[in-house]
């Protein structure tokens, strides 16, 4: 199985509550870290340290997105509140449609959200790419 994650999160998100999210979200579904493939986010997450310590752990490429693009992905949960300050209203479960290039009926895990430690919210949406 080939994963492809979105995600999501505050500014300032520590590595340790994206990749606690990323394993929440995994086994919600029964799904294992080693399947994922490729994650995706918005532009304006580039130098989000925690997202890029992710795809270093586990080394897989990150793609980014602009709120143009993202915006255009019809996905099942927007947000107003994403809207308001990332410009699209939806970064995760978009991002992950994109570059899955699949529909949000491909979506395994819509939108699993969770608040850290630190006190900063984190999304991972899932997508099956390719079932080997």
């Amino acid at each position: 199985m080939k994963l492809v994650l979105g995600l999501g999160c505050d500014r300032g998100t520590t590595f340790a509550t994206i990749d606690t999210a990323i394993n929440k979200a995994l086994q919600s579904v029964n799904l294992s870290s080693d399947d994922i493939i490729q994650f995706a986010t918005i532009d304006k997450k580039n130098d989000e340290q925690g997202l890029l310590e992710c795809a270093e752990k586990y080394q897989c490429p990150l793609s980014f997105y602009s709120a143009i693009q993202l915006a255009k992905v019809d996905v099942p949960n927007p947000s107003a509140i994403v809207m308001k300050y990332m410009g699209t209203p939806s970064v995760s479960e978009a991002a992950a449609l994109l570059a899955a290039e699949k529909t949000k009926e491909s979506l395994v895990v819509e939108k699993f959200k969770m608040r850290g430690t630190d006190n900063k919210n984190a999304t991972v949406s899932i997508v099956i790419k390719q079932i080997k």
